[in-house]
């Protein structure tokens, strides 16, 4: 049986017979696709455009005939290679992933950013945020990649964003991303634990993606997710740890405004059973997506009122 190297580069001529093939090979290799791409169609494309060093946003019919060289072949072949057996998410192979319709630099060290969050922000978090002028300080805690905090920069210019993460090797992502996108003057990175090197700076918006998978929804994931940190992903307590520390103290750090926008994912109906007195307000997404909180000030002050002493 040809392997992969062989068939690519010798049965294979153009990039429709590429992607054509590869699609066929994706869906028998029952590949998981959820980092950024909906099936094995727009995974194959997304690699080999890239790899092609060609717009990976839609089919180049003008080239979907031209012949590949014996290079091309083999750097494909590569790649696709990688997808099928390791599991490899493509924005890993490529270093490139989409967030609210902007590219990021990522790799093996962050997360592959997928949050619902991206139509909230290209929204400008309407309609609980009336003027988006008013808006002067937004604190992105665990930050990864710098993604949410790089696409709140652009959708708010006159703000001022501080990126917030423990890791170093993230905060290094960041960093990458904020050069990249021209953001040094409004974008900044700060290494804490959640709240604890932060000093008495008040925001007008709290967005957070912590960690908030539990042991057991981290037993079921794909092995696409196992090259992914482990620590940007599992928190204790049923994936609510960080979760916890966050609502105990953000009120500390709200304008008398400000909004609390978090993602939890999975952990919704969690969060719910744990603390059902809070009136929680879950946001829905015309574009997918779910599993995001906004509770104002005063609640934030009710709920560390609750249960600090708990």
């Amino acid at each position: 049986m040809a392997s992969i190297q062989q068939t690519i580069v010798e049965e294979l001529h153009t990039l429709r017979d590429v992607l054509r093939w590869a699609t066929s090979q994706f869906n028998a290799a029952e590949l998981f696709y959820g980092h950024g791409n909906a099936d094995a169609f727009n995974d194959a494309l997304q690699l080999i455009l890239h790899s092609l060093h060609l717009p990976a946003t839609e089919f180049p019919e003008h080239f979907a005939d031209a012949r590949l060289t014996h290079a091309e072949k083999q750097a494909i072949a590569d790649l696709i290679e990688r997808r099928i057996t390791e599991r490899v998410p493509v924005p890993y192979l490529t270093h490139e992933a989409w967030f609210a319709s902007m590219p990021f630099y990522v790799d093996e060290r962050v997360l592959i950013p997928r949050s619902p969050f991206a139509e909230l922000i290209n929204e400008q978090f309407s309609p609980w945020v009336n003027d988006p002028n008013s808006v002067s300080h937004i604190l992105d805690l665990c930050t990864g990649g710098g993604c949410i905090a790089i696409a709140c920069a652009n959708a708010f210019p006159n703000a001022h964003v501080d990126a917030v993460d423990i890791s170093e090797d993230a905060l290094d992502v960041a960093n990458i991303n904020i050069v990249k996108h021209l953001l040094d003057d409004s974008v900044h990175t700060l290494q804490s634990d959640l709240w604890t090197a932060l000093d008495n700076q008040q925001y007008d918006l709290i967005v957070s993606n912590p960690p908030y998978v539990g042991a057991e929804e981290m037993a079921t994931l794909p092995d696409e997710y196992r090259h992914e940190p482990t620590s940007a992903l599992e928190a204790d307590d049923n994936g609510l740890a960080l979760v916890e520390q966050i609502l105990l103290r953000a009120a500390e750090f709200l304008t008398p405004d400000g909004l609390l926008f978090v993602e939890v994912g999975n952990s919704d109906l969690a969060v719910m059973e744990k603390w059902p007195d809070i009136e929680f307000l879950w946001l829905d997404f015309e574009h997918g997506g779910h599993g995001i909180f906004m509770l104002e000030h005063h609640q934030c002050i009710d709920f560390s009122q609750r249960y600090k002493t708990r």
